[in-house]
């Protein structure tokens, strides 16, 4: 293998297996081979078999094993849920921050997205301006005008009959009093024209262009498929557009009136073989058409709103002048109204206030309108994905128009990863966001026990000694592998089996030991007793007994029927987290919470948390624990009390609290309510030690957790243990884990 690498396509462990059973199917070892086989045969004798080879290659950049970063990204989400976030929270974090990949490239998140939309958008403001947007339809008016000049002069040298040019002269001076009295507004003057008999051929030619444009640039913002169809727009065209918007607005009136979904869809379905000309890629669902058709209006609607009145006035006025069809315009007008009220916005689009220098003409202002709307409409679906929405390709697509490839790279990475959480069954997307599932809850709590036990590994101590009641394990079928701990259940043959596979694998028979040292006892060989028939397919004179190692033993797993209660007392007062300690005492919470459910699952675990008053904590709602550091009070006394009343309803024989505190308790309960005082009362000593004195009425074992030791705090603590005779760790909080869960353990094999 030359450098460092990957293999050419990632395998998952099941497909790893998977091969290797098929390998052995068709392997010599089974009897299938030739040579081969001679060599597999001799490797039972000792000679190893040749080692299965594997091909690897440099990284390209083309494997992208998204899982692996899927499961580092879950255990940074754990990370924050044990530092006092909830879940949903911390994944909105991420989502939001984005993160570096194993190989440190940075991936924005959406907000780092979505401030860089916000800075195309005020950079589109600060460079046009509107204050000039019916410019071009001026000039070309003007143009319009003075060919219309030229031709009437042209016409009047051309004549050449005294009573032709007589009346040509009339009629010439009339039309040029028309045209200087037309109204200066474009909207007036085109309306004042289309009545208008040209004297020019060209001058009536620009007109009816320029009629053209306004009319192709207002129908494609409000349906921008039929323009493309559409062409050159003849009265006939427009009576066609009016008919079809006059259906349109039925069917919006009936989606505002109720009708259910079905019917609604069987009624789009007969307006597209009617109309469907006009909307050659319509969608497939009426939500979805109506939703393009907002997208498209609110061009419109942005640019009208952006103008200022007189503009918008002179705007409707030639939108009014060019089209000279009232009914068109009332049917556009209840469309857009009808679409304004399915939205969930107060208008479809938006006011923008451009104060830039560059004018912009008004079939370009619908461009940049367009722009604008396609960056508003990404960042409602960025923050959408905050709330579990999925994204499409088009916003993808639209997203990598505006910011560039590595933009929609960093907002595909993001998609793919919370469907990849969410294939894993470890969230799940509802009407309110993303929610973490069962699944996604054990993982994390599985995190918290492997972080916990992985140090135990490294720094182990000695088991604490308990006294309780219960019986002994009871044998189940299945196996595993010996783990330090364990009890001692050995299955003889498949541990002996391991090593005879482990031999044959890789052993070559081969003794290494110095010239007179005797053979280890499980390396020895065995004479066979006199007159025995010999092994099949070894010598008759010796055969090889394996070298055990520690890797073979294989023991039979044990349900332990010692059942447990306990109560795990959280301290959540504000103290806590403003010392950093609420990170290990969740951290343990969960911890705790999976070892029981995968270890001991008879066990009963309930969690409380207190602070001024007492609360029980489910064990779903561990992940979103979080504290409020304005409430005062560490009433224990409440928590001892709802702690008895839970242990009360539970029918295990051994029952418990662990408290896990920084303090003694400086609250109690009075008349029903809480009473805060510090330094603390000497009634809320009594009334707590008068709860540890019923707890150990009730044979209810308490073992205290103190992350500080202050002399009042070891007075206290010392008074409890003497009345209650349960355990007492003074710890860090780095090592409450630690104690917490070997103590746990320990209990369990001394009851059992």
């Amino acid at each position: 293998m030359e450098g460092s690498g990957v293999p050419d396509e990632p395998v998952s462990d099941g497909a790893a297996r998977a091969s290797a059973d098929s390998e052995g199917a068709d392997s010599p070892a089974n009897g299938r081979g030739d040579e081969s086989g001679e060599l597999a045969t001799e490797g039972s004798r000792g000679i190893p078999r040749v080692p299965r080879q594997h091909r690897f290659s440099v990284w390209d950049g083309t494997q992208d094993p998204l899982g692996d970063d899927a499961d580092a990204l879950f255990d940074r989400l754990s990370e924050d849920v044990f530092h006092g976030w909830d879940f949903e929270t911390a994944l909105r974090r991420l989502l939001s921050q984005g993160w570096r990949d194993r190989d440190g490239r940075k991936f924005s998140g959406l907000e780092e997205l979505m401030e860089r939309l916000r800075k195309q958008r005020q950079k589109q403001l600060e460079r046009y301006s509107l204050d000039n947007v019916f410019k071009d339809i001026e000039e070309k008016l003007d143009n319009v005008l003075r060919l219309e000049r030229h031709g009437i002069d042209e016409r009047l040298k051309n004549a050449t009959d005294g009573s032709a040019q007589r009346i040509l002269e009339r009629v010439a001076k009339k039309r040029r009093e028309h045209l200087d009295n037309l109204p200066r507004e474009p909207g007036g003057a085109i309306r004042e024209l289309q009545g208008y008999e040209f004297m020019d051929q060209r001058a009536e030619q620009a007109f009816q262009k320029l009629l053209e444009e306004i009319k192709q640039n207002v129908v494609n913002t409000y349906f921008k498929q039929m323009s493309e169809q559409m062409g050159q727009m003849s009265q006939q065209d427009i009576s066609a557009l009016r008919e079809m918007a006059r259906d349109l607005n039925a069917l919006v009136r009936q989606k505002l009136e109720g009708v259910p979904d079905a019917q609604l869809q069987h009624n789009y379905e007969d307006f597209l073989k009617k109309w469907g000309s006009m909307f050659p890629d319509a969608p497939a669902t009426f939500d979805e058409f109506l939703a393009q058709l907002a997208a498209q209006m609110a061009r419109m609607d942005s640019l009208m709103q952006s103008l200022s009145p007189e503009q918008r006035h002179q705007l409707e006025e030639m939108i009014s002048a060019t089209f000279g069809d009232p009914d068109l315009q009332a049917q556009l007008a209840e469309l857009m109204g009808g679409l304004e009220l399915l939205s969930d916005r107060r208008h479809l689009g938006q006011r923008y206030s451009f104060f830039g220098n560059e004018q912009l003409p008004f079939d370009e202002a619908m461009g940049v309108m367009d722009r604008l709307q396609s960056i508003e409409e990404l960042e409602r679906g960025l923050r959408g994905m905050y709330r579990g929405e999925p994204l499409d390709d088009a916003t993808e697509e639209a997203l990598r128009d505006v910011l560039g490839d590595n933009a929609a790279r960093d907002l595909s990475r993001l998609q793919r990863m919370t469907d990849q959480l969410e294939q894993r069954g470890l969230v799940e997307r509802d009407d309110e966001g993303m929610r973490l599932t069962a699944r996604g809850l054990r993982r994390i709590g599985q995190k918290a026990l492997g972080d916990l036990f992985a140090r135990l590994r490294r720094d182990r101590f000695g088991d604490h000694p308990i006294s309780r009641h219960g019986q002994g394990g009871e044998r189940e079928e299945d196996t595993k592998p010996y783990e330090f701990g364990d009890v001692f259940d050995l299955d003889v043959r498949e541990t002996l089996m391991n090593a005879v596979r482990r031999d044959a694998d890789g052993g070559d028979g081969s003794d290494l030991r110095v010239e007179g040292t005797p053979a280890p006892a499980s390396n020895r060989t065995i004479q066979p007793p006199p007159g025995s028939p010999p092994p099949s397919g070894l010598s008759p004179q010796l055969r090889s007994v394996p070298r055990l190692s520690p890797e073979d033993f294989v023991v039979h797993r044990s349900d332990t029927l010692t059942r447990s209660a306990t109560v795990l007392m959280l301290d959540m007062s504000r103290s806590m987290p403003l010392r950093g300690y609420f990170y290990a005492a969740k951290k343990v919470a969960l911890a705790l919470d999976s070892l029981i459910r995968s270890a001991y699952p008879r066990d009963t675990l309930h969690i409380i948390g207190f602070s001024d008053l007492a609360r029980e904590i489910k064990p779903a709602a561990l992940p979103h624990l979080s504290v409020n550091e304005y409430v005062y009070g560490t009433n224990m006394q409440h928590g001892l009390m709802l702690a008895r009343r839970l242990l009360a309803r539970d029918p295990g024989e051994n029952k418990q609290i662990i408290i896990v505190s920084d303090g003694e308790p400086t609250a109690h309960i009075e008349n029903g309510r809480p009473v805060f005082f510090y330094p603390p009362l000497p009634e809320t000593f009594h009334k707590t030690l008068l709860e540890v004195k019923r707890c150990t009425r009730e044979n209810i074992v308490i073992n205290t957790f103190m992350l500080e030791s202050n002399h009042h705090l070891v007075q206290f603590v010392n008074q409890m243990t003497r009345l209650n005779r349960g355990r007492a760790f003074f710890i860090s909080p780095d090592r409450l884990g630690d104690y917490v869960l070997v103590d746990y353990v320990s209990s369990k094999r001394g009851a059992a």
